[in-house]
């Protein structure tokens, strides 16, 4: 039965800490990273700032592909819009969504998408570029212009939702890939995690 929980590989859900396979010999690695913007075909507007987390909002109409910023592989997958108003509950405001581990280390988050691109399961290796999702308004974004919610983190354990949104702030990052620069947020994100520390809960809009 679907809920509105993420999906995520079997050996994810079956450890708290999170396992991965040897790549194939195909996979994707580092020799050749690549980053994009995380809209494709369609103007999207980067907000500079972001409520209460570090994120950032990418304005842009109903339908516009939500792209793989890098090679990586599908970290989770939320495919049912489980978000109440009335209840606002942390882990359901992003409706539909994805999320990236990339060959770089870094979790990329999208949510409040319309759909999800057919194929798209955890453990699914993607190309730099390829289709995720389609932008939409769902969860806390009902509300709102449609946009792309995208944060930048860490892989962690299922369920820290609070991470996944956004623990790094991505704007200087969404800047240069939309001019076709390749600024990495790899030392960024490291530099957040150690200041992180041990991890002890929702700590801001939860």
């Amino acid at each position: 039965m679907s809920t509105g929980q993420p999906d995520r590989s079997p050996s994810a859900q079956a450890s708290s800490t999170p396992t991965r396979t040897e790549p194939p010999p195909t996979a994707p690695t580092t020799a050749h990273l690549r980053y994009v913007f995380p809209v494709g075909g369609c103007r999207g507007d980067a907000s500079q700032s972001h409520h209460d987390y570090p994120a950032s909002d990418i304005f842009a109409k109903v339908g516009c592909r939500f792209v793989s910023p890098v090679d990586g592989w599908v970290d989770e997958v939320t495919r049912v819009d489980g978000w109440d108003g009335k209840t606002n509950v942390g882990r359901d405001r992003g409706g539909l969504s994805v999320s990236v581990v990339g060959v770089d280390g870094v979790r990329y988050y999208g949510s409040h998408l319309s759909a999800i691109a057919g194929g798209i399961r955890p453990g699914l290796m993607v190309r730099v570029g390829q289709t995720l999702g389609l932008t939409g308004k769902t969860g806390s974004a009902r509300g709102t212009p449609p946009h792309l919610h995208f944060g930048i983190s860490w892989p962690t354990a299922p369920g820290k939702w609070w991470i996944r949104r956004g623990a790094v702030p991505p704007q200087a990052f969404l800047a240069s890939w939309h001019g076709g620069g390749q600024l990495s947020p790899v030392a960024s994100v490291a530099k957040v995690r150690r200041g992180y520390g041990v991890d002890r809960g929702c700590r801001s809009y939860c």
